[in-house]
């Protein structure tokens, strides 16, 4: 897990009493696991009641986003149950893989049928900053907040290399994202059922990768007929081919400094998961490889070795565009996209106009492709949140995704 210091370069700009929870008799105790079909387990994991959740509303974000929005307030505590569940890697010839995941449910016994809110989750530093470990995880939180507070079922993934699983991390790694939170939505209705609830509507968010992840989500669900109510993003890096050939080419004098984690992420997941040796040492002057590698493998104690300059970070040829768009890693990259195919579903991407992470080209990019389909496809839109961070961003719209499902 990386250092307190380390988020801070690389992320830069990334109690009340408890009221007693209702819980069915099966999970009233912290440590009890049930098992299910299919090997997937969950356990209960805390109750926050409406107290916490406004805090995390009022408090908690504001700080974390550097912004003050007003938000619903909570009116229902929460219970949290950790989840373990089976999937595959697509990448490695569906290998058997173990995985975990968030189900946060409304503490009410009534209604017993929910719309549920599949959350994918942002870029982290830390292997349990994940939806399945939501005290870590200020994003997570503010979900729980401002969805499940209001009497919806908010569940998440902990993609490959995150949460319980040990393989090592598969940062916008398109087809294990997808499975994943794929895999994750069954075992969460399952574990739903197991506590008498049922899913009614459908509707998936993310922010940042998660944006991504959200996206590639509902493109494996569209292709599988399993209707999605409305998806929505926030600052998605839609294209990672075109945002990193921007990083690079056509740099904004407010690009964060924190991009170097994109590219130092990405080069080692795909060296691992498309089994290209040698793929992140080609990327990486020398001088920077190893702490690189250490950075990724989140065993980094030293923060400073890494420069947030790319020029010094990355070897000179993979500015020239030309290079770049032929070299191993910009292949992997350019195919890095999702939003390219017909969508059925209605779509808000939301971005901020001084995201410092994702340029107004690359958040409404899948509307700029929808609309050069023939006269146009409605279905998708590009809402902005003005003059917003990257934090700013997500702070902004999710109040407004809450909105425009509550439409649908």
């Amino acid at each position: 897990m990386l250092s307190k210091l380390l988020k801070t370069l690389l992320v830069a700009g990334c109690m009340s009493v408890i009221a007693a929870p209702v819980l069915p008799v099966q999970a009233q105790e912290k440590g009890v696991v049930k098992t299910l079909a299919g090997d997937t387990r969950y356990e209960w994991i805390g109750h926050w009641d409406t107290a916490r959740l406004n805090v995390i509303l009022t408090q908690t974000i504001p700080d974390f986003a550097g912004i003050t929005v007003p938000y619903t307030p909570a009116r229902t505590g929460v219970n949290l149950y950790r989840v373990t569940y089976q999937s595959v890697v697509p990448e490695k010839g569906n290998k058997p893989i173990t995985a975990s995941g968030l189900v946060a449910l409304p503490d009410t016994p009534e209604p017993t049928t929910l719309p549920v809110v599949s959350y994918q989750h942002g870029t982290v530093y830390g292997r349990k900053e994940v939806p399945g470990f939501p005290d870590n995880s200020p994003e997570t939180r503010f979900m729980i907040a401002q969805f499940a507070g209001q009497g919806y079922a908010v569940v998440g993934a902990d993609y490959f290399g995150l949460g319980v699983s040990k393989e090592p991390e598969g940062y916008l790694v398109k087809a294990s994202q997808q499975q994943a939170s794929f895999d994750f939505l069954t075992a969460a209705q399952d574990v739903m059922a197991d506590l008498g609830r049922k899913r009614d509507k459908l509707y998936l968010a993310g922010w940042s990768q998660g944006g991504f992840v959200t996206m590639a989500l509902l493109e494996k669900l569209e292709q599988a007929g399993i209707p999605v109510d409305a998806a929505a993003t926030a600052s998605a890096p839609l294209d990672l081919g075109i945002a990193m050939q921007g990083f690079l080419s056509f740099p904004r004098p407010y690009d964060a400094v924190w991009l170097n984690s994109i590219f130092i992420l990405s080069a080692f997941s795909y060296e691992n998961y498309y089994d290209v040796p040698g793929l992140a040492r080609s990327l990486f002057n020398e001088p920077y490889y190893e702490a690189a590698k250490k950075a990724y493998d989140r065993t980094l104690t030293d923060p400073s070795v890494i420069p947030t300059d790319l020029h010094q970070l990355l070897k000179a040829d993979y500015f020239d565009p030309q290079f770049f768009a032929q070299s191993a890693f910009g292949k992997l990259i350019a195919r890095t996209q999702a939003y390219r195919w017909v969508v059925k579903t209605p779509v808000r991407n939301y971005y901020g106009e001084t995201d410092e992470a994702i340029s107004v080209g690359v958040g409404r990019m899948a509307q700029t492709y929808a609309e050069a389909l023939g006269a146009g496809n409605p279905a998708v839109e590009a809402v902005s949140t003005g003059k917003t961070t990257h934090r700013g961003t997500f702070a902004t719209a999710v109040p407004q995704w809450k909105t425009w499902f509550e439409s649908r």
